[in-house]
């Protein structure tokens, strides 16, 4: 059994998409971020870090937390959407870091400038409008010619989906990357993204909102 520590937020789903594609068994522990739950010692012996998404696996004990790293864990264990050899499951790794390490960050940060932040700072904001624009149009060019980032659908379209799809939020518009929108597209139909991106709960924009602005004043 898996113990989902985790909130409604792009990182968070893209651990519960995944379960849910796998078809497992796993509870959800929901994480009340605008509580700061996961700022409480119980939480902060989990991940010292403060952050969801969290992931116990009960059956050996074992304590996971960074998305990427959880990813990685439960396609592993179960033996699926991380490659059909070794030179595939690389190529995923490669894709997997390209969210964590591009995706991720950018997008976090132009949420921040164009959503939340008291002062509109034009140059900032087309900064990292600019930057997200680029790593999309890396995606587009990849999948120009191919369904999935990397032979049959694997984490690291789950994790790159999982941000992208709502690009909208960043203040970016995913029309003008046509191979980028139908990957989306395709993925969203999938009944484990649908069923994935409702836990714990459906996005709620009032909440993230007021979530931003608490951050900002911190």
């Amino acid at each position: 059994m898996i113990e989902l520590y985790t909130a409604a937020t792009p990182n968070g789903w893209k651990v519960s998409i995944l379960l849910e594609e796998l078809a497992v068994d796993y509870v959800v522990i929901p994480v009340a971020l605008m509580q700061e739950e996961q700022k409480k010692p119980d939480f902060l012996k989990l991940n010292p870090n403060g952050k969801i998404p969290v992931i116990r696996d009960t059956e050996n004990g074992r304590v996971i937390f960074e998305s990427g790293a959880i990813l990685m864990y439960l396609a592993e264990k179960y033996g699926l959407f991380f490659g059909a050899d070794e030179q595939q499951k690389y190529q995923i790794i490669q894709w997997l870091m390209f969210q964590v390490g591009g995706i991720g960050p950018m997008m976090g940060q132009a949420n921040v400038f164009f959503r939340y932040f008291p002062e509109k700072l034009p140059a900032v904001i087309k900064r990292y409008h600019l930057e997200v624009k680029r790593l999309f149009s890396v995606l587009d060019g990849e999948l120009e010619n191919r369904d999935y980032l990397v032979g049959e659908y694997s984490i690291a379209d789950i994790a790159n989906w999982s941000w992208v799809h709502i690009a909208y939020w960043a203040g970016v518009e995913l029309k003008e990357f046509k191979h980028l929108s139908k990957w989306v597209d395709q993925i969203a139909q999938r009944k484990a993204v649908q069923k994935g991106i409702n836990v714990p709960a459906k996005l709620d924009e009032e909440a993230i909102k007021k979530a931003g602005q608490k951050l900002i004043k911190q």
